[in-house]
């Protein structure tokens, strides 16, 4: 049965050309159920083409994938209400009510979330009333969520989903991110720029670059690949010192050593995802 599968999507030597060109090379990935998966890379690294891929808008030239157990260029009944997208851009449906719009969509699938808990969930019970043209980017964003996942879906695509929000906003939709994560157990694999974004979210990270994925891992354990160092820096002689080091602890001992008490204005700055992230882009 589909719905046995252990992991949402396995992509397995995948391979996408236009023309001549090769976007996508032998690209190899696992995303087990109820993970928050981040696709990084840089523009015209391929990730909106293998998003595209593994939403079956999009047939790929080569290789094998699996979303949800089928097969998204030749999916089986059903199959597409059991995914949720939220796309980098919305389309307004600027005189509606929310709550309207909301029920209207409910009304494709065959059991949807009731709407009026939906918007209880997403933040906008107050909102529900209000044409979609007088919502902020934050609640609009929320409301895309709320289409998103009206459905149940087990697999949700968010791109770019914080592009243009300010901070509150964005902490605000990372929370709502990480609950629907955890309450509805719902698998999520997100693009994003936004590298703290991504290290806050993601149990795992995956790096694109020029169609081929170098490297997946947690935050924490890609954040330990790059070659930067550790950054230590401190005030001495009426200036400012600093150095990178492999490890700090044989540093941080001489200048305890050295100054016998306090360092003056001590910073250890440990490596970071985005140390890993230019890294690995540089080379």
């Amino acid at each position: 049965m589909e719905r046995a599968e252990p992991d949402a999507v396995s992509v397995r030597e995948l391979r996408m050309c236009y023309g001549r060109t090769e976007v996508l090379r032998g690209v190899e990935l696992t995303i087990r159920r109820g993970e928050i998966f981040c696709l990084l890379g840089p523009n015209g690294a391929g990730k909106t083409t293998m998003i595209e891929i593994l939403e079956g808008h999009r047939r790929r030239s080569g290789g094998e994938v699996r979303v949800l157990g089928s097969d998204p260029g030749r999916p089986g009944p059903g199959w597409r209400a059991r995914i949720g997208v939220v796309s980098q851009s919305w389309r307004d449906h600027a005189q509606w009510r929310v709550g309207e719009l909301l029920s209207y969509v409910a009304g494709h699938y065959p059991d949807p979330h009731d709407p009026a808990e939906l918007l209880t969930l997403v933040g906008l019970t107050a909102q529900r009333d209000h044409p979609v043209a007088r919502l902020s980017g934050g609640q609009r964003r929320r409301l895309d969520v709320a289409l998103g996942v009206i459905g149940r879906p087990e697999l949700l695509f968010l791109d770019e989903p914080t592009a243009g929000l300010d901070p509150v906003a964005r902490r605000q939709f990372h929370d709502l991110v990480t609950q629907l994560s955890g309450t509805e157990g719902m698998t999520i694999l997100l693009t994003t720029h936004d590298l703290t974004e991504a290290e806050r979210l993601a149990h795992r990270i995956g790096i694109l670059v020029q169609g081929r994925l170098i490297t997946t891992g947690t935050p924490a354990a890609l954040a330990t690949m790059t070659t930067a160092g550790t950054e230590v820096r401190w005030a001495e002689a009426g200036g400012q010192r600093r150095e990178l080091v492999e490890d700090p602890s044989a540093l941080l001992r001489e200048l305890n050593e050295r100054f016998g008490c306090a360092v003056p204005e001590l910073q250890v700055r440990r490596q970071s995802l985005e140390d890993t992230y230019l890294d690995l882009i540089g080379r």
